[in-house]
């Protein structure tokens, strides 16, 4: 009878493949598996990067309550407590922290990724981000290069001490609107959209995440992980979130009624009417043009009559973002014209993105950091709170059937 490798052998095979499943996928500039560390020294963690390449983004603890409020203490490494098992082999805990004054995150600085293979960025750039998380609560950050800025003006930022406007590259949230969904996220110019104070081009997974205790059992916790991605294409424009290797199809209806897509309605109703000659009525000619929202609407997916009568028509038609409503009048040559049109459905996943690049800071250190676990921002909020067991970053979008391997190649199945 063969003999049966020792745990400790299987725990090592275990790893090595699933490191290898990441890291051999193209594309691949940066992994931390919470495992690997720096030899000596503070022994922080570091990625594992493509052969050749000399900057491993060895991660910092901060707390950013800290450092922009002038609040709350240090982070330490001791802040994250390791798990000591996970799809890699290991996984931090983000917390519940109860202190307002204290919330901690690991980052790579910006002076020590400015320009490096992590810093995607500018036109005909896409990026996938890849997370292996056991969701407790929260909706927000994952990992990502996404400074929200500290320069709102609201209660939180009355005693700020370091103003920033925002530096927002790219990131993957944990459902943000839709909460435990793959979230996507990018940014044209580092700050917000559609004249709305806050950043707005992000796409939502079709299925969520359970919320499950981090303090669960450990077979438990081996049955929860997830694998969160979000792809960015420069090609297609498309924005897609990823639970698990799928994406879903999800829509939101009525979307004017909604509280922060409404100015993505806004900006889609000001960029038809700017389209028509003269000032129209609802028009604001003061709106940005830059700002924008009109998704191609060349191709018509299917059209249905919603109501009909003898002098007028209703349609609802759908193209691949957007479901529209379309009023038509007959004629007296009996011909039937368009007379209004309004925004009934607007797709979360995949989103088109309105424009053809990431932002990319300025070359003088005012870029933001890349984070896990948090992003710096002026509500302080606790956000995402559970397991991270993998981050992963690649310079191009992977595909729905690299996604799918991924997830299949780097399940947990065994303790590990």
């Amino acid at each position: 009878m063969p003999t049966r490798l020792p745990s400790r052998n299987v725990y090592l095979v275990n790893r090595v493949n699933c490191i290898a499943a990441v890291t051999g996928t193209p594309g691949c500039v940066a992994f931390w598996d919470f495992v690997q560390r720096e030899p000596a020294g503070a022994r922080r963690f570091t990625a594992h990067v493509p052969a050749g390449a000399t900057n491993k983004f060895p991660l910092d603890a901060g707390n950013y309550v800290h450092d922009y409020w002038g609040e709350g203490r240090t982070a330490t490494y001791a802040d994250f407590p390791l798990l000591g098992r996970g799809p890699f082999g290991e996984a931090i805990r983000i917390r519940q922290e109860t202190d307002a004054t204290f919330r901690p995150f690991l980052f790579v600085p910006r002076a020590r990724l400015h320009d490096s293979p992590i810093d995607l960025k500018g036109p005909n750039q896409s990026v996938t981000v890849v997370v292996w998380a056991i969701r407790e609560s929260g909706n927000h950050a994952l990992a990502g290069i996404w400074h929200e800025g500290t320069d709102l003006k609201q209660k939180e930022t009355s005693a700020i001490k370091k103003v920033e406007r925002g530096q927002r590259q790219y990131a993957l949230f944990a459902g943000l609107n839709k909460v435990g969904a793959a979230c996507g996220h990018v940014s044209e110019n580092g700050a917000s959209s559609f004249l709305n104070r806050y950043a707005l081009h992000k796409s939502n997974s079709a299925e969520v995440s359970p919320a499950v205790p981090a303090d669960s059992p450990a077979a438990v916790l081996d049955a929860s992980w997830q694998c969160f991605a979000m792809t960015y294409n420069h090609a297609t424009r498309e924005l897609t979130g990823w639970l698990n290797g799928v994406a879903g199809d999800r829509w939101l209806e009525n979307p004017k009624s909604d509280t922060l897509i409404k100015s993505a309605y806004n900006a889609w109703l000001q960029g038809r009417l700017h389209r028509e000659p003269g000032l129209q009525p609802g028009e604001d000619p003061a709106f940005p043009p830059d700002q924008f929202y009109n998704p191609p609407e060349d191709q018509l997916v299917s059209s249905k009559i919603l109501r009909e009568s003898a002098d007028e028509r209703v349609e609802l038609r759908e193209f691949r973002y957007t479901r529209v409503e379309v009023t038509l009048r007959r004629g007296a040559e009996g011909t039937f014209t368009e007379t209004a049109r309004d925004l009934a459905a607007l797709r979360l996943n995949p989103w088109w993105f309105s424009h053809d690049r990431i932002y990319t800071p300025a070359n003088d250190g005012t870029g933001g950091p890349f984070t896990i676990g948090r992003v710096i921002h002026s509500d302080r909020a606790v956000g995402f709170t559970g397991w991270i067991g993998g981050v992963a970053v690649f310079n191009r979008a992977l595909t729905a059937a690299e996604l799918g391997a991924l997830h299949a190649a780097t399940a947990v199945t065994t303790p590990r």
